[in-house]
């Protein structure tokens, strides 16, 4: 209960807490703020890794919760920006498609090959950081009028490195399911 107490995890949690009114925001056409919702949830992002190096007060349960607070609000935010007509529902499904991808491939490398670490790759984390910078501009162009053709160079650009990353990890996630033994 102590580490779910830090200020690092308790910033990770705020990030969990905020995306439900993110969602309402966007659902209602509330958009600037929704804008500044997300900036705020931006910023808690930034800050728990901050606060736990500067403080000494990294944990495991940190470890997990935050790439979770960061895939829980993301997939929150793609799956509103088709409902509400932001995004094409095709970049909705390869974005949230791809971390389901993720997650059954890590759950099958644990379950029959006793794997533990699926460890981020640099186009995952090029993929993540498109998909949060397509966010941005998406929430951007609702609630400040940001052009269209922006909009559309993020959303091609997020299709075209999260594809990327989906076939770079299905790739690294079956070389390791076909080379590691219990």
């Amino acid at each position: 209960m102590r580490a779910l107490l830090s200020p690092p995890n308790l910033l990770t949690c705020a990030r969990f807490a905020l995306t439900p009114f993110i969602v309402l925001s966007l659902m209602d056409d509330q958009c600037v703020a929704a804008f500044w919702l997300s900036v705020i949830a931006g910023s808690t992002d930034a800050a728990d890794g901050y606060v736990a190096r500067l403080w000494g007060q990294a944990t495991q349960l940190g470890a997990y919760l935050d790439p979770i607070a960061d895939k829980v609000l993301l997939t929150a935010l793609y799956l509103c920006f088709g409902v509400v007509e932001l995004a094409p529902w095709w970049l909705v499904w390869l974005v949230v498609g791809r971390d389901v991808m993720i997650l059954s491939l890590a759950g099958m490398g644990f379950l029959w090959k006793g794997i533990r670490e699926f460890p981020p790759s640099i186009w995952g984390k090029l993929s993540t950081l498109m998909q949060i910078a397509a966010a941005v501009v998406l929430i951007s162009r609702c609630a400040y009028g940001v052009s269209p053709t922006i909009a559309n160079i993020f959303i091609y650009g997020t299709a075209c490195s999260t594809a990327w990353s989906g076939l770079h990890y299905l790739l690294r996630a079956l070389s390791a399911l076909t080379s590691v033994s219990r």
